[in-house]
Formats: C-alpha cells, structure tokens, sequence
C-alpha cells in the first residue's frame, strides 16, 4: 500500500541460489483477484476536485478494489452527485454490476467541512464501511465528528483492511446491511 514503509536489506546471494522472474501466470492471477467498480460523477458539479482526489485515495490505499470513471451515461455501480442536503451514501460493499450512490451535500461544506474528505468518507461507505462517530481526523469514517479543521482523506490502516477484506478472493461479500442509505448529518 502506498502509506505504508518498509524497509528491506539487500544481500548478495551465491550465483547458485538466483531468484528467478515472477511467474506471469502468478501475476495474472494476482490482477484477476482486483474488483474494478465503475463511478459517473457527471452529476457532481462543482465537486470533480474532491471526488477525483477521493477516488485516488482509495485506488492508492487498498490493493483489491480499484476505481474506474466512466463516462456520462455509461454503466456504472456508483452514482455520485450534488446535492444541497448533508452528505450520504449507500452503505455496500457494492458489488460490480450492484448500484450505489453517493449525494455529495453541500449543507456540509457550508459549516466548514472539507470537500475531499467528504467524498472519500462517502465513498467509504460504498465500499462497506460504517460511521465510526465520534472519531479521531485520522479515521477518514469518523465524518463530521472529527470537525470542521480536519482535512484527512486517507483512510487509516484499520480502515484499508476493513475494505480489503470485504473484497478479498475478488469479490465483495454480502453483509444483511447492504443498501441501508447513511446520511452523514452534523
């Protein structure tokens, strides 16, 4: 992941014991194993910043879920919008060819609250993850609670394994809340 450091130590090793290149068959299989969700934020305006830079952070974060804007009319899995309300979202994980929305409020960003934020929060919430209120500014699924200084859009280590759980072997479970809507009120 790409928040995360690690740090390696290099050895020379006997001309005997060479490591070989990865197996292209094991790599493929690796890439099968990423579910790709389709998004259409053409209803979105005045959002395309924060909702581009909330996907990044997810597609950057979480290895086995990856994604994808589509173009206006296209199928997608996620709808994202404006909206003048509180902020919401479907709570998933939206599985492809499933359908979720986001409703990206600007009742939020009048009290002060970060536009990035609020769209990798909501998009959490696609991805199956609950409120976690009150909370910390280093939980991103803390929302509103964290207050209107925090601008952290990452989602924190607990929080990437929550998502890379509910899609591990590359397909998202079935959890009895699917579909219940959040709303991500003050």
């Amino acid at each position: 992941m790409a928040s995360t450091l690690v740090a390696v130590a290099l050895t020379t090793a006997p001309a005997a014991h060479a490591v070989s290149a990865p197996d292209p068959a094991t790599a493929q299989s690796a890439a099968a194993l990423v579910v790709t969700l389709r998004y259409d934020d053409s209803r979105a305006t005045g959002w395309e910043a924060a909702v581009t830079a909330g996907v990044a952070s997810w597609n950057a974060n979480v290895d086995n879920v990856k994604l994808v804007r589509v173009s206006p009319g296209a199928r997608a899995e996620i709808q994202i919008v404006a909206t003048s309300g509180w902020p919401q979202a479907t709570l998933g994980p939206v599985r492809p060819g499933g359908q979720a929305r986001v409703e990206l409020g600007s009742q939020a960003v009048t009290q002060g609250h970060d536009k990035t934020r609020i769209a990798a929060h909501e998009i959490g919430h696609n991805l199956g993850l609950w409120d976690t209120k009150p909370g910390p500014c280093s939980q991103l699924m803390s929302g509103s609670s964290a207050g209107t200084s925090c601008r952290n859009a990452l989602p924190n280590a607990t929080e990437q394994a929550r998502v890379e759980a509910a899609y591990a072997a590359g397909a998202a479970s079935r959890i009895p809340t699917d579909g219940r809507v959040l709303v991500d009120a003050g």
